[in-house]
């Protein structure tokens, strides 16, 4: 990436929502798969009375199996909704059946996945803030990964974060510009996240690719 030709935040948001036109409800159901698969067996079968929900299916031993399930899951499905935006952007034929596509390439998205996870948690060890630097610098891997799938996992990160150098700042600006969005978003119970998502993910693909 160049630094000097890549545009400001608005100016990539407005990008985004021009990919999104006509499609926006099906990238969104896209988003709702996602979070359907990955996200909601957690609040049905998870006991999070703490936070004053009950659900009456919770069991601590499935618990456990869900978390370890869709551990190994969300990899392969994050490579494959990433790779569904990608070819939104690059004006390829776009399917609902795509974001599974991460399946074909299982184990290497997994190992991306867990490596990512790894070295956020041991970085954040040390602080909160550079858990988020090293977040950023690897936000490049799934979208290299995707792109080239004669490499290595740990080599996607490599790769990332050298893609990254210099820009990271930028990125988080473009993330933190979402926030009101966001809120708005809470007002709904979260279901709006359903339609935000689309637009973040179209925007940060388009950075990538500036």
């Amino acid at each position: 990436m160049d630094y000097d030709v890549i545009q400001g935040n608005t100016e990539l948001r407005a990008q985004a929502r021009y990919q999104l036109k006509g499609v926006w409800g099906q990238m969104a159901l896209a988003c709702f798969i996602y979070s359907f698969i990955t996200v909601l067996p957690l609040f049905i079968f998870s006991d999070y009375s703490e936070y004053g929900f009950y659900s009456p299916f919770s069991n601590p031993v499935l618990d456990i199996i869900l978390d370890i399930a869709i551990f190994i899951i969300t990899g392969p499905l994050f490579l494959g909704i990433s790779g569904y935006f990608l070819k939104r952007i690059r004006s390829e034929e776009i399917r609902i059946e795509n974001i599974f596509d991460g399946f074909k390439r299982f184990i290497p998205s997994f190992l991306l996945s867990f490596l990512m996870s790894l070295f956020i948690i041991l970085w954040s060890l040390l602080l909160i803030v550079p858990g988020i630097i090293k977040s950023l610098g690897y936000s490049m891997a799934i979208y290299i990964l995707y792109d080239n799938p004669e490499i290595s996992s740990l080599e996607a990160i490599k790769r990332s974060q050298v893609i990254m150098k210099g820009y990271k700042g930028k990125l988080f600006c473009l993330y933190l510009s979402f926030i009101g969005w966001g809120l708005l978003c809470i007002v709904t119970l979260g279901i709006g996240f359903i339609w935000l998502v689309p637009y973040i993910m179209l925007s940060d693909e388009i950075f990538m690719k500036t």
